[in-house]
């Protein structure tokens, strides 16, 4: 394995890790602690995360995860063969369709749905019960598929990668 491939793999390994850990952390109680508050103030903290959340390092890790996972499947593919190819396409497969994709075709808009409420208007209330459940479920999909990606990339590191 030579090591661009070794280190790309590594930083694959470990975005996905980290993000897994954000996922889960909010399918495990974030989501279960904020349905128990009264849906102003739940509405009112989610709507708030969603704009923390926006920022360098959480991104940094989610997207240069994304853009590290692709560049290991391409590496993957070149060394079709290798005994950690289809570890590293499974990895970054799981990564990219199943974090990046779940999260901008599914938990983003569901966020911009509730970022157009108001708190403490009842007519939102509905709206967050909805999210409440859709987007607890795409995010334990995020979770899944993300710490599916660890697995993948460890199984390839372990294989002795590919190149």
């Amino acid at each position: 394995m030579n090591v661009v491939t070794t280190a790309l793999a590594v930083l694959a390994l470990l975005g996905s890790g980290l993000i897994a850990g954000v996922f889960f952390a909010f399918s495990s109680f974030v989501m279960k602690a904020l349905a128990r508050m009264p849906s102003h103030e739940g509405i009112a903290v989610m709507q708030s995360i969603n704009v923390v959340v926006l920022n360098r390092s959480f991104l940094g890790v989610f997207i240069g995860t994304t853009v590290i996972s692709l560049l290991v499947a391409v590496l993957a593919i070149t060394n079709w063969g290798a005994p950690a190819t289809l570890y590293f396409l499974a990895g970054a497969l799981l990564y990219v369709a199943g974090t990046f994709l779940v999260t901008g075709l599914g938990n983003v808009p569901l966020n911009d749905r509730l970022a157009a409420v108001s708190a403490t208007d009842p007519a939102g209330f509905a709206v967050w019960e909805h999210y409440l459940d859709r987007w607890t479920l795409l995010n334990t999909i995020r979770t899944v598929a993300a710490a599916g990606a660890v697995l993948m990339f460890t199984l390839g590191l372990m294989q002795g990668g590919c190149g």
